[in-house]
């Protein structure tokens, strides 16, 4: 075999291989789910696992980052500058905690002991995320055997969060305050995942998020309605009325202001999204649902990818016992979420719904409206160069065609592009069979050692393909 940089490459996977699962087993043994307290020392002790073995891979700079002041779930940072000092600086984001589990929820094997079985290692955290924070580990390592540099081709940085799980509370105040440290040219996301086995892709946007719940209040108690219904206002009725008007007879919001300067998809973005193997029928059957429905013109990945949404989340109000109770209710609730796109300031919309609802509250009702911490949404422009430079990785790990997909989900992501002002980009392996947040997660071990032989190859396609503008990394490095 020649000893060409890809060859080089396979074969230093191949020879550490083994070691590599075996450091990767022993992380996922950590039970560093960050939503229960009683793992609070788990999740330190993850992440000072993974601190030591970032050291112990040739990062020169790992931390445990302390979050809140110490009340927050800690991260971890590392750095490796590169050799040339106008190299690109790329910041790469996991996360190292992980959801609960335990052996009642279904699980065939202890969630938090790993199990190889048929190319495939079973364990909370083996595809979300830590098995694709770590192919970064033997990725770089991999990168600088073909290379023979002492240094990546990159200024590379990695923060791995300790709250995802828990909804990142945390999050952005830390890269605030820690902007500086953090500035990159360029986020790379590995918390995400392919199409298939057989297709890979690479995501390129995710949505962002506004969410809210409201009150509707009535009269002062539940009052008889035979005595009193039909004169006076019910809240039940206000918030059946307000849940009805909120899509026209197409499926689109009708909240004012609501699509303005959105991003629309173009002829380009809707010819790939249809190139995709997309199967409706079996699609409905993950979604446990029985049709398709939604903003008439856009197709179902179209839908769940690039178009906003709105979504009653939940609605009460009155009686729910068994039998009848003849009452006007004295109050009524909704939980409402709205996916946003690029374009999108969730502010806007938050205060075009505060507009909204406020208009369509019927004399004698009372209501509050509470919204949650928004998640911004992210997209990178496919022929954006970095993008480029992760489509020619994965395609030459792979060996075939990488196509594009969206994230119809939202996450933390965004605050990186925000604050940091960086373009996001996504590299992940994990299949939809892995499981994620599900008894029995795992991770496909032939995809997992890909991921590392994407990496490896990522930084140098970066270094010298790209060259972004100053003087964003050379502050960086300074």
């Amino acid at each position: 075999m020649s000893e060409t940089p890809d060859n080089v490459v396979r074969t230093y996977i191949g020879t550490h291989r083994t070691a590599f699962l075996d450091d990767l087993a022993e992380w996922l043994r950590i039970p560093s789910v960050s939503a229960q307290p009683e793992h609070a020392d788990d999740v330190r002790r993850s992440a000072e696992w993974l601190a030591a073995k970032l050291k112990e891979t040739g990062f020169p700079v790992a931390e445990v980052w302390e979050t809140a002041a110490g009340a927050g779930a800690p991260a971890v940072f590392a750095h490796w500058p590169a050799a040339d000092p106008a190299a690109p600086t790329v910041l790469v984001y996991g996360h190292h905690d992980v959801q609960p589990a335990a052996l009642a929820d279904g699980w065939h094997t202890e969630p938090f002991e790993p199990v190889v079985k048929d190319g495939r290692m079973y364990a909370r955290g083996a595809a979300d995320d830590k098995g694709q924070v770590f192919f970064h580990t033997l990725g770089v390592r991999a990168h600088l055997a073909a290379t023979g540099a002492e240094a990546p081709a990159v200024h590379l940085k990695l923060l791995i969060e300790g709250e995802e799980e828990s909804g990142s509370p945390n999050f952005r105040a830390l890269v605030e305050a820690r902007a500086a440290e953090l500035a990159a040219d360029v986020v790379i996301v590995s918390d995400t995942g392919m199409w298939s086995e057989t297709t890979p892709t690479v995501c390129t946007g995710m949505r962002g998020v506004a969410d809210c719940e409201i009150d509707f209040h009535g009269p002062d108690q539940d009052i008889h309605s035979g005595a009193f219904g039909g004169a006076v206002p019910n809240p039940a009725t206000a918030a059946a009325r307000l849940v009805a008007a909120l899509h026209d007879e197409d499926g689109r919001v009708t909240v004012p202001g609501f699509y303005d300067g959105i991003a629309e998809l173009t002829d380009a973005e809707r010819r790939l999204i249809a190139q995709l193997p997309f199967d409706e029928a079996e699609w409905l059957r993950t979604a446990k649902s029985h049709a398709a429905s939604g903003e008439a013109g856009y197709s179902t990945l179209e839908r769940v990818w690039a178009r906003p949404t709105a979504e009653v989340n939940g609605i009460g109000g009155g009686y729910q016992g068994p039998g009848g109770k003849t009452i006007v209710p004295a109050s009524a609730h909704l939980k409402l979420s709205f996916r946003l796109v690029s374009g999108q300031d969730p502010y806007e919309v938050e205060a075009a719904v505060r507009e909204w609802v406020a208009a369509r509250i019927p004399a004698g009702i009372r209501h509050s409206i509470t919204f949650g911490a928004p998640t911004r949404p992210c997209l990178t422009p496919l022929d954006h160069p970095a993008l480029q430079s992760v489509v020619r990785a994965m395609g030459r790990a792979f060996g075939q065609q990488v196509r594009f997909t969206r994230e119809g989900g939202s996450g933390p992501a965004a605050d990186l592009q925000d604050v940091l002002g960086a373009p996001v980009l996504f590299l992940g392996i994990s299949v939809p069979s892995d499981g994620w947040h599900s008894p029995n997660e795992k991770v496909e071990l032939d995809l997992l050692l890909k991921g590392v032989e994407t990496a490896a190859h990522l930084w140098g396609d970066l270094a010298e393909n790209w060259a972004p503008p100053r003087p964003v990394a050379a502050a960086a490095t300074a």
